[in-house]
């Protein structure tokens, strides 16, 4: 009789088993995740207040300080991908008409002054086509208000217009600016020297997005002065994604401090997260279920890299980056990202071959070979193909085996050109 009451059948889908394919993830994200990482994943549940899983995430934080190379002692993982992290830093850090910069060469620019504007920041961009990076000279003369030459927008309707006919719209200093270390979008590496300390000369908080550069290129958080920086579990740490280290400097802490109003998050409140994660001298209350199982991943991966050497890593991926490149280039393909000194090392960008339709060569790699690549995404879509090399994905082998692949099907896609 309980069966009539019953309006919604069992879906067929989920009567059957669970089917997923094996492929090579070289695309810009995620990585293949490695045996090791897999099986910590797979380990039994604690609670999220257990002594086990509190000495986990201990070991969690300081692996992010390795990586990160930093002693803040406000560093931890947010229970969430590498956008849960940009959400983070910004709500945490900004209040209702504050004045942030972004600097948008890409789409992860796009959205954090997305995010920004919609906790009420007042939000000018600071714009570069696909494919270059900025100056300490262009973001110098947004922070000061004063010059001509690079192009900003302030909002929604505005139209962009060089700066010189604009300062009304950045007369106040940006109290954060936001910059993308590694714009996977496009395949930029964006130099930071001496951007902390110009931000700090302008009382400007700096925010960094390492998402897809971490262990894949060098950084210095302390030593470069970088205020807030974050990253995400699911590139080179070759942890599965949902997990976000992060870390604030003490300049970035007293600000959070100073806030007139609460968080808008209480999810993402850094004073709970502090006191959670062990970083305030307090004794740890629960604040939410974390990720338990995600936390053991995280834990491995970045104790793959701390055993391998951030030096090792940076090495590791610059000269199968150039292997590829050079690869790439024998093929007749022209990469995107024309300075060598700022092509991010974990994802590289090369045109579309003209008259080829991307969408099939990316089809006949899947179909063909198990190899995921990616196209463009944002600012680059249609414009380029993404691969990305990042972690343990990383090797020679790989390279030598998308190159075999990308030429066959350069060879065989002939049908598809225009």
């Amino acid at each position: 009789m309980a069966s009539n009451l019953l309006h919604v059948l069992p879906p067929k889908g989920l009567l059957q088993p669970l089917a997923v394919p094996e492929r090579l993830l070289l695309g810009p994200g995620p990585s293949n995740v490695p045996p090791r990482i897999l099986a910590a994943g797979g380990r039994q549940l604690l609670g999220p207040m257990h002594p086990e899983v509190l000495q986990v995430m201990d070991d969690i934080k300081v692996g992010i300080q390795y990586a990160f190379q930093t002693q803040n002692q406000l560093t931890l993982a947010i229970s969430g991908s590498g956008h849960c992290a940009i959400e983070a830093a910004l709500l945490n850090l900004v209040e209702h008409g504050d004045p942030v910069l972004v600097a948008v060469n890409g789409i992860w620019g796009q959205r954090a002054a997305d995010i920004a504007r919609r906790l009420g920041a007042s939000v000018h961009e600071l714009l570069k086509p696909p494919g270059e990076y900025f100056t300490p000279w262009d973001i110098e003369e947004v922070s000061a208000g004063h010059g001509a030459g690079p192009w900003v927008q302030a909002g929604p309707g505005v139209s962009h217009l060089p700066l010189c006919f604009t300062q009304g719209l950045i007369r106040h200093k940006p109290s954060v600016l936001f910059i993308t270390h590694g714009e996977s979008s496009t395949g930029v590496l964006q130099p930071l020297e001496g951007l902390g300390k110009l931000c700090h000369r302008h009382g400007c908080l700096l925010l960094v997005d390492a998402v897809a550069s971490l262990g894949g290129a060098p950084i210095f958080m302390d030593q470069q002065e970088i205020d807030i920086l974050y990253s995400g579990s699911q590139k080179v740490l070759n942890a599965p994604p949902g997990s976000a280290p992060i870390s604030f400097s003490e300049r970035a802490r007293k600000k959070i401090l100073r806030r007139k109003t609460k968080p808008p998050s209480f999810y993402l409140d850094m004073h709970w997260l502090a006191n959670y994660w062990g970083c305030d001298g307090e004794p740890r209350r629960y604040h939410h279920t974390a990720p338990i199982n995600s936390f053991f991943s995280l834990r491995e991966g970045l104790a793959m890299l701390a055993e391998l050497g951030l030096e090792n890593s940076w090495e590791h991926h610059r000269v199968n980056c150039a292997q590829l490149c050079q690869g790439l280039r024998d093929l007749g393909l022209e990469l995107f990202v024309k300075e060598e000194v700022t092509r991010l090392p974990t994802i590289t960008t090369v045109r579309v071959p003209e008259g080829y339709n991307w969408k099939e060569i990316i089809a006949f790699l899947t179909d063909n070979y198990a190899i995921d690549i990616s196209g463009g995404l944002g600012p680059s879509e249609g414009k380029v193909l993404r691969i990305g090399l990042m972690g343990c994905n990383s090797t020679s082998r790989n390279v030598d085996r998308v190159l075999h692949a990308l030429q066959d099907a350069l060879r065989c896609c002939h049908h598809s050109k225009l």
